[in-house]
């Protein structure tokens, strides 16, 4: 690893220790500014959207492993390897913050009406979008941000389909003004693809 690399994330944690980071406490510096996702497509002010259980979609939120179940943003340094960025973190759990990014792109699309999980208070739907967030985060090898999701889509009659997106953004610097818009970029593509996938 290069020198501006290594000053750009932290020292390298053995995979035991990764469980330790999942606190803020302790006086920790906290960043200037938090990251997050934003939908590139919206549903529009005033819109509705109504459906019989069995037409509704529940958008669930994706299983991580435990690099990706934290606030920090981890960098793949080499095949055994993970860091965390510095000055960097988001506002919560990523995973959650893509079942939200998911939910919001499948809305702009219209047609159905889709829950996230987390209603725990409505009738369970008739079709599902859950699944697996593999990466979410910077890869100091090729220097660039991606995004890999494993989906599973199950229907009411219990049929089920899987397939993995995939969004890559090169020629990024290991920096958070760089690292988080190319997130978010690189998010919303992987949320689109998957909103075509399902048909909405």
């Amino acid at each position: 690893m290069n020198r501006s690399i290594s000053r750009a994330v932290l020292i390298v944690l053995a995979p035991l220790a990764l469980s330790a980071c999942v606190s803020l406490g302790g006086g920790g510096k906290v960043p200037a500014s938090l990251l997050t996702l934003t939908p590139a497509q919206s549903a529009p002010p005033g819109s509705t959207a109504s459906s019989s259980a069995a037409d509704a979609l529940m958008v669930m939120e994706p299983e991580t492993d435990q690099h990706l179940a934290v606030l920090r943003v981890p960098v793949q340094v080499d095949d055994a390897n993970i860091a965390y960025l510095q000055d960097a973190l988001w506002v919560e759990r990523p995973a959650r913050l893509f079942r939200g990014l998911l939910a919001e792109t499948l809305r702009a699309k219209g047609g159905r009406l889709v829950l996230e999980d987390s209603e725990a208070s409505v009738p369970v739907a008739g079709n599902r979008l859950s699944g697996r967030l593999i990466a979410m985060g910077y890869d100091a090898r090729s220097g660039s941000v991606v995004v890999r999701y494993d989906a599973i889509r199950t229907g009411p009659k219990g049929d089920v389909q899987t397939r993995r997106f995939e969004s890559v953004v090169p020629g990024v610097a290991p920096v958070p003004a760089q690292v988080g818009p190319a997130l978010n970029k690189a998010a919303n593509d992987v949320a689109a693809q998957v909103a075509e996938w399902m048909g909405s």
